[in-house]
């Protein structure tokens, strides 16, 4: 999961300009950008910048050249009923993350309640009849599951309490969802690596991915594999158990043997993980074995090499969480699915097959 959003200048201007707009600062027009950059202590074409995505939201609407964007009142664009939401996050550790902190406050600036229950996806051990059980025993209007598993959301998309998919295995489910588009990009970096001489390439990852069936991502990263004439089996998606125990094992069990040339890691916990037992084995990166992180954090800024990973803003998504929101509160049935940009990062830590 990504835990750090570094926010453009115009969008930091951005952000303070629409607390104010919502507190009702102003109204009928909003000050020109000059008078805003002088009071802000930043330059007209940040502030310019600023306000014309304040327009996009819907905040703001132009009059013409030369004239002051007109203040959209909030009570024109929402006046829907406040909802409980409920975000059940994968594990604790998501709800300190950039994006759910985010979408927590955005939420709360519409009216909404939301709030993270009292227990995780890891905790109910993403069991169906554990989530169901605690579904029904905690009081919310609408529900975001985040990062759950196929049998998870297939489970929420039958019941009648609206909910939203943010990541996880949910096409071609009846329910909300968003996350980043990230099969291209598998397809993208298994070719690089294939370029690059590996054929002994092993991709760990956690159960929802790869179980029951392999999802869009897993079905990418195989399919490349096979287009290159590489037999595909267990060694390329190994199952584990998870815990620390269970990890260091199926890394065990892959270099005691024949070992891969190169590994994806799902998630920047296991990506670091992965380079300390590379290190106790005294195999280099990227000379011996080569590592891509399918996920950025904030941690990549200080490793040296620079980390292969793939990045995805969290903003997009973040809005389609508080849109799906909005039009449950009016009573709209919204059941859209939305992919988000992801892109790859090609980091030092990738280099030919040894």
């Amino acid at each position: 999961m990504p835990d750090l959003e570094i926010l453009s200048p115009s969008e930091q201007v951005a952000r303070h300009l629409r607390r104010d707009l919502l507190r009702g600062r102003w109204s009928g027009t909003m000050p020109g950008v000059p008078s805003l950059a002088a009071e802000l202590g930043v330059d007209a074409k940040t502030v310019w910048a600023a306000t014309l995505l304040l327009e996009q939201e819907g905040l703001l609407a132009g009059q013409g050249a030369g004239r002051p964007r007109r203040i959209v009142p909030p009570k024109r664009r929402t006046e829907a009923p406040p909802l409980r939401v409920a975000l059940l996050t994968f594990d604790s550790a998501a709800q300190g993350a950039a994006y759910a902190l985010e979408l927590r406050h955005l939420l709360e600036e519409k009216g909404h309640l939301p709030f993270f229950p009292g227990k995780t996806l890891l905790e109910l051990r993403m069991e169906v009849g554990r989530v169901a059980r605690f579904v029904r025993e905690t009081t919310a209007d609408a529900w975001v599951a985040s990062a759950a598993s196929r049998e998870v959301l297939e489970w929420f998309a039958e019941q009648g309490t609206p909910s939203f998919a943010l990541f996880g295995r949910r096409g071609g489910l009846p329910m909300a969802g968003a996350g980043p588009d990230k099969a291209p990009v598998f397809a993208l970096l298994t070719r690089k690596l294939i370029a690059l001489g590996h054929r002994r390439i092993s991709f760990l990852c956690r159960r929802p991915p790869r179980l029951p069936r392999p999802g869009s991502s897993v079905r990418a990263f195989l399919g490349e594999l096979g287009a290159a004439g590489i037999a595909t089996g267990e060694f390329n998606l190994p199952d584990w158990e998870e815990s620390r125990e269970g990890f260091e094992r199926v890394l065990d069990a892959l270099f005691d043997h024949t070992a891969p040339t190169a590994l994806i890691l799902d998630e920047a916990f296991l990506y670091h993980a992965a380079h300390h037992h590379l290190g106790r084995r005294g195999l280099r990166v990227p000379q011996d074995v080569s590592l891509v992180c399918t996920d950025r954090d904030p941690t990549f800024a200080w490793c040296q090499p620079s980390v292969a990973h793939i990045r995805w803003r969290y903003r997009p998504v973040v809005g389609c969480v508080v849109r799906w929101a909005q039009n449950v509160a009016r009573g709209r049935d919204d059941r859209r699915q939305t992919l988000t940009k992801a892109e790859f990062v090609e980091g030092g830590t990738i280099g030919p097959a040894p």
